[in-house]
């Protein structure tokens, strides 16, 4: 009968204990409460995880679902428009919709191709200017659309497409880096994501000192900081070359 009251006692002082440390693991002895914190911190990576994967997949798909609405808002407008004259020229034919849209597709691209080569010339360039200053930059998405349209059709250099070693630390611990503005100063704006989910990360402006721009592609850059580092050796030897 002792024997059983000093077990039940024990149960009952363990199960306050476990009650009491409210973590998820838990060693309780007669000593004391052990409280472990672990799975605490992996709920806050995954919720960290969770967040930055999604506005990351934002980030991405907004713009270009923005740029596919437009452009097909802009071919129904102008097929619309053409529908009489089809008509007109082939009443009887069953396909009149697609020979619209069809021939709204040619007139979009005649249309861009002639307000490109207009912007070539020092006049159109001049109005260009003009026009996308005091009017197109207020208007509110434009900024956004036409950095899309640049990163899929433009010649000009991505803000993410120069890669670094870069000193953030003051010393010769180096990290993995992608340049996004350079300055008259010769300084640097670079930024330094996470592993192994690159969406989030820190920006920094840097002195030319603390920057070295190697030539290594991106893809094999964002490949090796996925893979928590692995691969990185591309990095180290493009550094050694330069």
């Amino acid at each position: 009968m002792r024997h059983i009251n000093a077990t039940y006692q024990l149960v009952v002082a363990n199960t306050k204990c476990w009650i009491g440390c409210q973590c998820w693991e838990r060693s309780c002895t007669r000593g004391g409460c052990h409280k472990q914190n672990e799975w605490r911190g992996f709920k806050m990576n995954i919720k960290v995880f969770l967040k930055t994967s999604l506005l990351g997949g934002v980030v991405v798909i907004l713009p270009v679902a923005l740029l596919v609405f437009i452009a097909r808002w802009l071919v129904e407008l102008v097929a619309q428009g053409l529908q009489p004259l089809i008509r007109l020229l082939d009443p009887d034919s069953t396909l009149q919709l697609y020979a619209a849209n069809g021939v709204a597709i040619l007139v979009l691209v005649g249309t861009c191709f002639a307000v490109g080569v207009l912007v070539r010339t020092r006049l159109g360039g001049w109005i260009y200017s003009i026009l996308e200053e005091r009017l197109l930059k207020r208007a509110p998405g434009y900024s956004l659309l036409k950095d899309t349209v640049k990163q899929f059709i433009g010649n000009e250099t991505s803000p993410f497409s120069s890669v670094a070693l870069v000193r953030i630390f003051g010393n010769e611990t180096r990290v993995s880096a992608f340049i996004t503005d350079t300055h008259p100063d010769g300084s640097y704006t670079v930024f330094v994501p996470t592993g192994p989910n690159p969406t989030s990360g820190n920006i920094y402006h840097l002195k030319a000192e603390f920057v070295e721009p190697i030539d290594v592609p991106i893809e094999d850059t964002m490949r090796s900081i996925i893979s928590c580092g692995a691969g990185s050796t591309l990095l180290i030897e493009a550094s050694e070359k330069e």
